[in-house]
């Protein structure tokens, strides 16, 4: 399945990085966690009373524990944490091909606050859910299921004033993407 996805996969990082997302690939869940693990700890994240990070529960957190190893990170999402947090933390649930557009499932508060409020955002996606375009992933969005779905195209960007390209101004001004071909669901 996961080399069936490939062409999709290609064709997804060409879109998302073509609106400045980064896009990362990783056989499980082990590679993923280190990647996210030392750009936290890049991010000046570890550091005391330096930046924090929120983490939303997700599938991706089952069987592991994390709030040991890095003191600046925080699984307690609140308005407040994660205004304050330089990075958020979440899983998405569909990743669109032929726009680079990922999708939540954001019915729970916290995914809305870590996907929007901080500069920075971590999206983690399972390599398998990427599908070719927007009709398909609709398809496979059950309505009685998912109250609030979000669509993730970038990072936030407005060109409202006097078209002055922006970034960051209504959300995250960095966008990384993390595929997980292994992800337990």
């Amino acid at each position: 399945m996961i080399k069936e996805n490939q062409p999709m996969i290609d064709l997804f990082k060409t879109k998302a990085e073509a609106v400045s997302a980064e896009v990362h690939r990783f056989p499980g869940k082990t590679e993923a966690l280190s990647f996210i693990l030392d750009f936290l700890k890049k991010e000046d994240i570890s550091k005391p009373n330096g930046s924090t990070a929120v983490w939303a529960d997700c599938p991706f957190l089952k069987k592991i524990q994390l709030s040991e190893k890095i003191p600046g990170l925080r699984f307690d999402v609140t308005r407040e944490t994660a205004s304050a947090a330089k990075i958020g933390i979440s899983q998405m649930e569909w990743a669109i091909a032929d726009t680079g557009t990922l999708v939540q499932d954001a019915t729970a508060f916290e995914q809305r606050l870590v996907s929007s409020l901080p500069e920075i955002h971590i999206a983690l996606i399972a390599s398998n859910k990427i599908v070719p375009d927007l009709a398909t992933a609709l398809s496979r969005i059950s309505p009685g299921n998912a109250g609030y779905l979000t669509f993730i195209t970038g990072p936030s960007r407005t060109a409202d004033i006097e078209r002055v390209l922006t970034i960051g101004v209504h959300g995250p001004e960095r966008l990384i993407i993390v595929f997980v071909d292994q992800l337990e669901e």
